[in-house]
């Protein structure tokens, strides 16, 4: 069977899009569409929509629910790509994430999102319940399935201390990612991490892979204004933080938003001007997201998920805020704080960046939006 080796990690802005529920806990579908077209932003936004990650809550969906996310985000995908057209630079690409609580459930859920057209998908070994050995399982397990299937995808590795299954196990061990590595189907992981575990993947990053990339996604997205500041007088040049931290094994090409939910056009700036090492837009953006930031965190510090519903409800996008069961909801009195807060940072988007990295309302609004 031909290798997935040749396929290329795809740079720029993923959004872990959220997964849109009613008061049953179900998905609404129609949403759960509207979502993936608005964090595209036509061709503005996303490069890549992460389904059924952390901000998707697939650790408190059923696992029916976390398929059809998979599938109708993987669906609206293409019909965005075919939309789009050829002449785009590169297709936007939909990866699903397929852990689960228990291996079988994870496995299954990988040969749906390959069945069902996701262009990669992406697994945390950490949070699965069952597994003594990461290493074994992704080379053996996740290894034999793919061999089986016709079609082969790539697959992204996610560390996130957060959801790990044994507090004392937080983070891959970075002698068990290079050894995964030099699998051909596994071509990179997300690090939701501070700067200390970030900097360990990068300045190993080169040894990983004996040959092809071996991509590196920023999953604390905060942390590019950090990695990509230049030196003072530097425009462009690697920054003093690059440099300090010893991150010698090239530069990630990529970084995950969950707040990209909201604010998808001002977070694709956000990865541009980062990259080109522009001191003085990076420091507009960041004024922006880092006030959406601040008015999550008013909100309550799990809140988040929360807060990225409300705002997508306001702006027309989603008929529902719904979270799941065991997510931290928003009361009244917090989401008319949060709804004043978010009014601030579009108006301060607008006036801080402009178009065309301002996000869009959706042509046809929710006729449910309560603002």
């Amino acid at each position: 069977m031909r290798s997935v080796e040749e396929s290329r990690p795809c740079p720029g802005l993923s959004v872990p899009v959220i997964s849109v529920l009613d008061d049953a806990g179900q998905l609404i579908e129609s949403d759960q569409r509207a979502v993936v077209r608005h964090v595209v932003q036509d061709g503005w936004g996303a490069d890549v929509v992460f389904a059924v990650g952390t901000t998707g809550e697939w650790h408190r969906l059923d696992n029916r629910v976390r398929q059809q996310v998979i599938q109708v985000c993987s669906e609206e995908v293409a019909k965005v790509n075919a939309r789009l057209g050829p002449d785009q630079t590169r297709a936007v690409e939909a990866w699903a994430g397929v852990t689960a609580h228990t291996p079988g459930e994870t496995l299954e859920n990988l040969e749906f999102a390959i069945s069902h057209g996701a262009d990669a998908a992406v697994l945390a070994p950490l949070s699965i319940r069952g597994i003594d050995d990461p290493v074994r399982f992704v080379a053996r397990d996740v290894g034999d399935l793919l061999d089986l299937l016709p079609r082969r995808i790539p697959i992204y590795l996610y560390d996130n201390a957060d959801i790990a299954v044994d507090p004392k196990i937080p983070h891959i061990r970075t002698r068990q990612l290079k050894a995964m590595s030099r699998l051909d189907f596994i071509r990179g992981i997300k690090v939701s991490a501070r700067r200390r575990v970030l900097g360990n993947y990068t300045q190993a990053a080169k040894h990983f892979r004996d040959r092809g990339e071996f991509g590196i996604y920023v999953g604390n997205a905060m942390l590019i204004f950090e990695i990509f500041r230049p030196r003072p007088g530097g425009f462009g040049v690697i920054s003093e933080y690059w440099n300090r931290h010893r991150l010698r094994g090239g530069l990630p090409i990529g970084v995950v938003s969950g707040p990209a939910n909201a604010l998808p056009r001002e977070w694709a700036r956000a990865w541009q001007v980062s990259r080109a090492g522009d001191a003085e837009r990076m420091q507009q953006v960041r004024e922006v997201v880092e006030a959406f930031r601040k008015w999550s965190r008013e909100a309550g510090a799990k809140h988040g998920v929360a807060c990225l519903k409300r705002a997508l409800l306001g702006m027309g996008v989603i008929s529902s805020d719904r979270v799941a069961e065991g997510t931290p909801a928003l009361d009244a009195a917090a989401a008319e704080r949060f709804d004043a807060g978010f009014a601030a940072v579009r108006e301060m988007a607008r006036e801080r960046i402009g178009d065309p990295w301002v996000t869009q309302l959706p042509e046809n609004p929710s006729t449910e939006t309560r603002r």
